[in-house]
């Protein structure tokens, strides 16, 4: 209703202030409701916004341009007031005269933007469930891995207590064919039948006394 009444101007303005930037203003200047300092510096402040939205490294020529500001000086100083507006958060690289952006406010939405950004929030759900997906296959997998794991343990571990029972058993039947007690067997398996040692040290003292011998009757006979 007020796009259509007397007041259409002022309608147009506060949708500039909604939507549009201080190029929309300026290009609508003559039909629109003249402005006060502070309220071209908000609008300025809210079109930094628009093209941060856009591009997060603004060279200072784009905003002089789309700002209609004089001089670095002057934009410098409307960044510094939005920065503590918090309008938005960055950072001023003067070395290579642009603005770098971290952080914006969000603006309205027109209508005919809705589409589009429904659009993209399709796109983002499915993205999230290729992802999801995705996961879901890898906790499969490791899933499956687990259980191979567990299996192979078990078998492990089966083997073992059957190699266990066979030795046992093998040991008890020879046991019995010897007539002797299992444990008994077991115990001179592990150590030596006594006097064994003995023979063999007397055996190699023997065996160095003749080499001895030998060599003094080599020797004599020289």
């Amino acid at each position: 209703q007020l796009a259509d009444s007397e007041f259409s101007p002022v309608f147009r303005l506060l949708t500039i202030f909604a939507y549009g930037t201080y190029a929309d203003y300026l290009a609508e200047a003559a039909n629109l409701p003249p402005l006060t300092e502070a309220q071209k510096n908000k609008l300025r402040h809210l079109s930094v916004v628009t093209l941060a939205a856009k591009i997060k490294c603004i060279p200072y020529s784009v905003l002089l341009e789309q700002l209609q500001l004089k001089n670095v000086r002057q934009l410098e100083d409307l960044v510094i007031e939005a920065v503590y507006a918090d309008v938005l958060r960055g950072s001023l690289d003067q070395r290579n005269q642009r603005l770098e952006v971290d952080y914006s406010i969000g603006r309205d939405i027109r209508r005919e933007e809705l589409s589009t950004i429904t659009r993209t929030l399709q796109e983002w759900c499915q993205g999230c469930e290729v992802v999801l997906l995705g996961i879901e296959e890898q906790v499969s997998r490791a899933n499956q891995h687990k259980e191979q794991q567990l299996a192979l343990k078990q078998q492990i571990e089966s083997e073992v207590a059957n190699l266990k029972k066979t030795i046992k058993v093998t040991t008890a039947a020879a046991a019995a064919a010897t007539s002797q007690d299992p444990e008994q067997h077991l115990t001179e398996l592990r150590e030596p039948v006594p006097g064994t040692n003995q023979r063999q040290a007397s055996k190699k003292t023997s065996k160095a006394k003749g080499l001895r011998g030998s060599a003094k009757i080599w020797s004599k006979s020289n």
